[in-house]
């Protein structure tokens, strides 16, 4: 397993050493091939590193954002992760970028139409910031998700997921897609998410704890940063 722990004493610590990680990967991405893609996680942790990586000083107008994962509600709703990149990651320098968000409209998640968006977002991702829920999450792969199978072995990009712990109905892109990023990081705050990672990172399945598959997998160097 190629993975690394880099452990920060306060939340804006962490927040600046991220950014500037992400900001290097995507400007390396530019450099190379005059763009470059940025797929974020939702939830309250990230805020405080989306609003440092929006003053990060790189070519926001070849970067493309994406999301990880969404709930399918509008971005009206406080619920939304969009509308949180919208707010703490779009703004500043970060104005500049595309984002093309998950949520495509209507009652009913849409896997199909998400993946069509998709097509706007460059492959293979220059960057994916994953969080994880203390129930052993992450993007939406939940523990009893109906799609856990699909997300987790299919190409995808995107399948719907609903699960007990998911609360609305979501879409999320899938393992692959994910561990196909040239960069791959998971963000998490506080201790009881530090001694969540450690039990996954101990014996289990990966149904129990759905981040293991992102633990265990070889192919993909992946960074932990962590803070209490």
């Amino acid at each position: 397993m190629s993975l690394v722990r880099r452990t920060f004493a306060t939340r804006d610590e962490l927040a600046k050493s991220l950014a500037t990680a992400v900001a290097a990967d995507l400007a390396a991405g530019i450099a190379a091939l005059g763009t470059a893609s940025l797929a974020v996680s939702g939830g309250s942790t990230p805020a405080k590193f989306f609003a440092a990586l929006s003053e990060a000083d790189i070519a926001w107008d070849k970067v493309v954002v994406t999301l990880v994962d969404e709930r399918w509600v509008d971005e009206s709703s406080d619920r939304s992760n969009g509308r949180l990149v919208r707010a703490n990651l779009l703004r500043g320098k970060a104005a500049a970028a595309r984002f093309v968000p998950l949520y495509q409209g209507g009652n009913e998640p849409d896997a199909d139409k998400a993946s069509a968006a998709q097509a706007a977002v460059p492959q293979p991702l220059d960057v994916v910031i994953l969080g994880m829920g203390n129930d052993g999450h992450t993007a939406s792969f939940f523990p009893g998700g109906d799609n856990l199978g699909a997300a987790l072995n299919e190409e995808g990009p995107v399948v719907t997921m609903r699960a007990p712990g998911a609360g609305e109905p979501r879409v999320t892109l899938t393992l692959r897609r994910l561990l196909a990023a040239r960069a791959l990081y998971l963000h998490i705050e506080g201790e009881e998410k530090v001694r969540t990672l450690d039990t996954a990172l101990g014996e289990g399945p990966v149904d129990a704890m759905p981040v293991r598959a992102v633990l265990r997998q070889t192919g993909t160097p992946l960074t932990i940063y962590w803070c209490p």
